[in-house]
């Protein structure tokens, strides 16, 4: 019986750990295509790679270098030359900028004088109109004047958690701000609105007086009233009976819109009733039509005048 030959048993060759990514091994040991390596070593081969050989592509080349170095220093060079002008030509317009800027806040000044004084002298017309009840309630409805009294005071601010965005779903976003957590000037003009309705004989926010041509709009993100920004907390006052004012105030459709606002969006508010609240005169207030008032010696001559013609009257029928 022949003798079969021994099994010889070799150990398996170990798998290697990236033999699973043979597509990613084989990209990263052949980094060059085949064809560039073979063309890059067709042309050493034919001596064409590398540095020129001959004499005349050396100065070639030599003479570019040279002409390239030598645009560098000259653009350098005129770069330095004109930065002096360049600088004070840029500091020429921030003075320019800064005295223009200067001539404007002199005029401004002017203007808001000229305002103050406008403004005092309508308040001191509307004093020396006789002084009567009728006068003082002119300039009280019409905020020439300024006015103190019982009243309430209502603080209006944004949500603590105010954030901006929103996603257009609910009807406060569809115009104004866009965040649901601030207060907006639709939400200011209820407040005074329902203010005014409820019995307040004058109203202020943050100050600043209101008439009844007093316009609350927005300006981006900021609360215009009567083209002055405001900033939160929103401060108003109201003179009129204090807690009648509060009551009818917070039991009106206004006063149960910002109580939603509260429950809603976290806006707060708080009304309280003060004994004594104080307003300003509205810095401007604007004259429709007048009238002029006779002065009182005129309005005596012109009495006496009358009553010397009915005298003469009077002797002429008697003889």
């Amino acid at each position: 019986m022949p003798q079969q030959p021994p099994v010889r048993s070799s150990a398996a060759r170990p798998r290697r750990p990236d033999a699973s990514m043979s597509l990613i091994t084989n990209v990263m040991d052949h980094s060059l295509d085949d064809g560039y390596a073979e063309a890059a070593a067709r042309k050493k081969s034919w001596g064409e790679g590398g540095l020129p050989k001959t004499l005349r592509a050396k100065l070639g080349l030599a003479g570019g270098l040279v002409l390239a170095a030598l645009v560098v220093t000259v653009g350098a060079a005129q770069a330095r030359v004109t930065a002096p002008v360049v600088a004070k030509e840029h500091q020429e317009l921030i003075d320019r900028v800064d005295k223009e800027t200067a001539d404007a806040d002199k005029l401004q000044s002017g203007v808001d004088k000229l305002r103050d004084d406008v403004s005092a002298r309508q308040r001191a017309a509307l004093r020396s109109s006789g002084g009567s009840a009728e006068a003082d309630l002119v300039g009280m409805l019409s905020g020439a004047t300024e006015v103190h009294g019982p009243g309430v005071k209502l603080v209006v601010n944004d949500a603590k958690e105010a954030s901006t965005g929103g996603d257009g779903t609910n009807p406060r976003e569809t115009a104004g701000f866009s965040d649901t957590g601030r207060v907006r000037d639709r939400d200011l003009q209820r407040v005074v609105n329902g203010l005014w309705a409820s019995g307040a004989e004058a109203v202020s926010v943050n100050g600043q007086r209101l008439t009844a041509l007093s316009a609350i709009r927005a300006a981006g993100d900021a609360i215009l009233v009567d083209n002055r920004p405001l900033v939160p907390p929103y401060t108003v006052l109201a003179v009129g009976n204090g807690p009648r004012l509060s009551s009818d105030f917070q039991n009106s459709g206004d006063g149960l819109y910002l109580h939603a606002l509260e429950q809603n969006y976290g806006i707060r508010a708080t009304i309280s009733t003060e004994h004594d609240v104080r307003l300003p005169a509205a810095p401007s207030v604007i004259v429709r039509t007048a009238q002029p008032v006779p002065d009182s010696a005129d309005a005596k001559n012109g009495k006496s005048a009358k009553n010397s013609k009915n005298t003469e009257k009077t002797e002429k029928g008697t003889s």
